[in-house]
């Protein structure tokens, strides 16, 4: 029962976070994309903030570790990440950035190996890692006459997305700090929407209330900030702690197949054959480069008994 449980939260999980994607390119048509993304976050900041003023007992930081911790957080986890994401996917598909973006754990262990060089990566983890990006360039199709198009340069700022994820989720794990994840969380989502409503001042983008009053605008919005933002969170903590990293990464790959369903019924993107074979590259990338920690899970799974000596 605990198990079925498990797995009805993480396929409630992948299913909001892979809408989520849709929801972005629904808002896309009202909000200039840094300052959606910060309005994001100025709403999920807050709830985030106030569960966590009611969850745990440090509801905010403390020192220079923590506050150190709150910092990568907002600019990698969330300004960066975000930014970056929401530029890209105004040319590309939803399924589209769901799928570069799953690259984000086998990107997270090679900056984990670049960052530990005493822990380098094996040569079947550095051909999961290159074949992984290999998954991103089919996805791309750069043309090699014209590298600077918009698909292309849009699908790169993806991976640039997915890449300062994978190094704020390596340099946060390096702070020695006790902060509570929720706080931690909190925290770096408010100051990662102050950092991109900087951004958004700094590109000079358009301010149009009017346009940010519409149904389909405050839908995406909302969506975003209250279901995927603050109850993808709150799922997310809760399968961290009863499955682990490894499985909860699997997230990041059914949630491409919830971005395309959805992308598929709701805005009409179709997903091609060229974009599923990356897909499956970036899968299998992830299976080589985190080959053993999920021998290691699965089996323990299959064969509950199995003591851990063996």
């Amino acid at each position: 029962m605990s198990r079925f449980r498990n797995l009805v939260r993480f396929l409630a999980l992948a299913t909001v976070w892979g809408s989520a994607f849709v929801a972005i390119s629904a808002g896309l048509d009202h909000f200039p994309p840094v300052l959606f993304a910060a309005f994001r976050y100025d709403i999920a900041g807050v709830l985030m903030l106030a569960y966590a003023a009611v969850a745990v007992d440090d509801w905010r930081p403390r020192g220079r570790s923590e506050w150190s911790l709150v910092a990568v957080g907002a600019v990698l986890l969330i300004a960066a990440y975000h930014a970056f994401l929401f530029v890209g996917q105004q040319h590309t598909t939803a399924a589209a950035a769901a799928i570069v973006v799953s690259l984000s754990p086998v990107l997270t262990t090679g900056f984990a190996r670049l960052l530990v060089p005493s822990d380098a990566l094996s040569p079947v983890g550095v051909g999961g890692l290159l074949v992984g990006l290999l998954g991103v360039a089919v996805v791309a199709r750069p043309d090699p006459a014209n590298l600077l198009s918009v698909d292309a340069v849009a699908t790169g700022l993806v991976f640039c997305a997915a890449a300062a994820f994978g190094l704020g989720s390596v340099l946060t794990r390096r702070i020695d700090a006790s902060l509570p994840i929720e706080t931690m969380e909190a925290w770096s989502m408010l100051g990662g929407a102050v950092l991109m409503h900087g951004v958004s001042l700094a590109l000079g983008e358009p301010l149009e209330p009017s346009t940010w009053t519409r149904p389909e605008a405050l839908g995406a919005l909302g969506y975003l900030s209250l279901v995927a933002s603050a109850l993808g969170f709150l799922l997310y903590f809760d399968l961290l702690e009863r499955l682990g990293a490894v499985e909860i990464n699997m997230v990041s790959y059914v949630a491409p197949i919830v971005a395309a369903v959805v992308g598929w019924l709701y805005l009409g993107e179709v997903v091609d054959a060229t974009t599923a074979a990356g897909f499956g590259f970036i899968a299998v990338g992830f299976v080589l480069v985190k080959r053993r920690a999920l021998r290691e899970e699965f089996g323990h799974a299959l064969d509950p008994g199995r003591s851990s000596s063996e």
